[in-house]
């Protein structure tokens, strides 16, 4: 059985939703399956081993050029392939990355209108290209792709699986007539998929309400990571209490809460230190110098790490130097991958009432969880653990031996092949 892959390249910003890909198709390569990991729109940008093979698909360039103008809609192939170069690709998506979802509104709608969409060159050779390859299933990264999948199912004769990706997020953040639109679109399409993965059940139950996904079609396979990267004991994390953030830094991700958490802790006479890591986009970097203003403003400027964008290195050494770790997300959130690598780490979290949230927390017991949007409570949950540090040591505990029970990279590559058995079967 050979699994054709289709990963989403996010402009050269770190995106778990394709680090989860590209992690799922290399535990599942290492257990000898046959999986080809191609990526879409840009390279994709992981902190682990990239295995996804060099050609890009429906390379960004041709796709944005094909919506603003015809004439890109008619050149030949070969032209459209030098438009694809990997590094013409990294070069332009680091401008990307910039991009509002309101920005490329219309272009979500045309891809997701497939065939009848301005990029139906880039579906024909899409469907070229794996028909070369011959996969048995494929498997597309997002709701947002639903518009090549009755083509590539015609097309291949072949079933369909797709991930559930927190595709509602970018959907929301789009204009309200393109929003409706790409509702009814992924509503009218999602007949042709055999099966939805939802990475927690929280968002497999709220797909199918929101986009009238069959349930019986919608199935959760539990996230994973390579814990073994984070095995060992924790360093010891004496000296001051450490606040640990590490996720995209943007208002989505609540970076500017958990500041002003932290700033209030010092504000009641605690001794604590914040240290904040992850990708900062172009479009947020005025935001987030004013974030850092405001902590100068306290005088606390000297309690604030600011250690930017890390690696799989940097990540590890900042989990295992600080007491407690918190995203507290603005958004509800479909997944959550950095608590489970704080969990993996032996670093209790501290997260919003909501979400995915609650069911990591309970199935792993590494946590406080506190009402969203809610500062005060926030606030209050830090100093919880603060206080209490044989707490702190019981829930890192828990935490990190229930991810290494629940949430691995092999039982999650486990849980997908099985279920590309059942759809490759018919009982999907």
């Amino acid at each position: 059985m050979r699994i054709a892959y289709l990963v989403a390249g996010a402009g050269g910003m770190y995106c778990g939703s394709c680090m989860r890909d590209n992690r799922l198709a290399a535990a599942l390569i290492r257990r000898g399956r046959d999986v080809l990991l191609l990526p879409l729109y840009t390279p994709i940008r992981t902190d682990e081993e990239d295995v996804s093979l060099p050609r890009v698909h429906y390379g960004g360039i041709n796709v944005f050029l094909q919506q603003k103008a015809a004439f890109f809609r008619r050149t030949p192939w070969v032209i459209d392939r030098w438009l694809d170069a990997p590094g013409l690709l990294r070069g332009v998506g680091r401008f990307a990355a910039r991009t509002r979802a309101e920005d490329v509104a219309d272009l979500t709608v045309s891809v997701l209108e497939g065939p009848q969409g301005r990029q139906a060159k880039e579906l024909d050779k899409l469907l070229t290209v794996l028909r070369e390859l011959r996969p048995t299933l494929v498997h597309l990264p997002m709701l947002l792709l639903l518009g090549v999948a009755g083509t590539l199912r015609q097309g291949l004769g072949v079933p369909i699986v797709c991930s559930l990706s927190g595709e509602d997020i970018f959907i929301d953040a789009l204009p309200e007539r393109v929003r409706a639109r790409c509702v009814e679109l992924i509503r009218t399409q999602a007949h042709q998929v055999d099966a939805f993965i939802a990475p927690t059940r929280y968002y497999a139950e709220y797909c199918v309400g929101r986009f009238a996904l069959e349930p019986s079609r919608v199935h959760h396979a539990p996230m994973g990571i390579r814990v073994e990267d984070f095995d060992g004991a924790p360093m010891p994390r004496r000296g001051p209490f450490v606040i640990g953030y590490l996720a995209r830094v943007c208002p989505e991700k609540g970076a500017d809460v958990l500041v002003e958490a932290f700033c209030r802790l010092h504000g009641q006479g605690r001794d604590c230190r914040l240290r904040v890591g992850g990708y900062l986009g172009g479009a947020e970097t005025k935001w987030w110098q004013g974030v850092r203003d405001s902590v100068a403003r306290r005088g606390l400027t000297g309690a604030f790490d600011w250690v930017g964008e890390v690696d799989r290195a940097g990540k590890q050494a900042l989990l295992r130097s600080i007491h407690v770790f918190s995203v507290p997300t603005r958004y509800v959130e479909a997944k959550g991958f950095p608590v489970l690598e704080a969990l993996a780490a032996g670093v209790p979290v501290v997260q919003p009432r909501r979400g995915s949230f609650p069911e990591l927390v309970d199935a792993t017991g590494g946590g406080v969880l506190y009402a969203h949007n809610d500062t005060d409570a926030l606030v209050d949950a830090l100093a919880k653990l603060m206080d209490d540090e044989p707490l702190r040591t019981q829930l890192g505990m828990q935490g990190r031996d229930a991810v290494r029970r629940l949430h691995t990279d092999e039982l999650m590559a486990e849980a997908t092949w099985a279920l590309y058995e059942r759809v490759v079967g018919g009982a999907g």
